[in-house]
């Protein structure tokens, strides 16, 4: 009973960060980007939250790419300036800049899955796979946090660890080159089309705890498989218009 209790707090004080976030949303729609929304303090009293409940808005607010945060004198919370962006599967990577190598680095990154996956069935030690689970375990956290970018983050992690796997040293540094440049010209992770993110996200971690699985009993036909699904829903790389 005690548990529930403290559940049921958890989703009040959620609730209260959503709709504080909500509200500086709708704020934000009223200004042009890049534009001074006030202190943190001024916010939080316009929301009427706690500090707590104000510092879990900002992160859900931060975490849809709507305001940055400056320090010192004249800082306070902005408006985020427009960003671009790259469309993978139901997510979207708002980025700092250069759209088109980030986009250009996922369609060849994805090309190389599969040559990665080949030398992971033939060269995956025990000790490998351990460690592949850790990133998984790592993906589920967030999954369970509902934090997507923690989740891409982990993601990531997990490729490169497969990568290192390939005795081929030019592919694996390559890929490798590919998600250091797609990982450090990304801002945020956002939902895109109805399907909701958390939902998403947790539709992928599911896929690459099957991966791992399929890799550790040298499943080729299921690792290929899932390494296609894999590919189909993120290779697009379709853009979409900044904010």
């Amino acid at each position: 009973m005690g548990k529930h209790r403290d559940g049921a707090g958890r989703q009040t004080g959620s609730g209260r960060a959503g709709r504080a976030a909500d509200r500086v949303a709708a704020l934000i729609e009223t200004v042009p980007p890049g534009s001074r929304l006030g202190t943190k303090e001024e916010l939080r009293t316009l929301c009427e939250v706690s500090v707590g409940t104000f510092n879990e808005a900002l992160r859900l607010l931060q975490a849809r790419g709507l305001v940055t945060v400056k320090p010192g004198p004249g800082g306070g919370l902005f408006s985020a300036e427009q960003t671009p962006m790259v469309r993978l599967g139901n997510s979207v990577l708002a980025l700092d800049a250069q759209q088109d190598d980030v986009a250009d680095a996922v369609r060849i990154r994805d090309a190389l899955d599969p040559l990665l996956i080949e030398d992971a069935l033939w060269h995956a030690s025990p000790a490998d796979i351990q460690g592949l689970r850790r990133h998984v375990t790592a993906m589920e956290q967030a999954v369970d946090e509902t934090d997507p970018g923690a989740f891409v983050h982990a993601n990531w992690r997990l490729h490169a660890a497969i990568a290192a796997i390939s005795p081929n040293t030019l592919l694996s540094s390559l890929y490798t080159s590919l998600l250091d440049l797609i990982e450090s010209h990304t801002l945020s992770v956002l939902p895109a089309d109805d399907q909701p993110l958390d939902e998403y996200i947790a539709h992928r971690c599911d896929l690459h705890r099957d991966l791992v699985e399929a890799l550790d009993r040298r499943d080729r036909d299921d690792a290929l498989r899932l390494i296609h699904e894999h590919s189909t829903s993120m290779t697009t790389a379709e853009m979409r218009e900044p904010r």
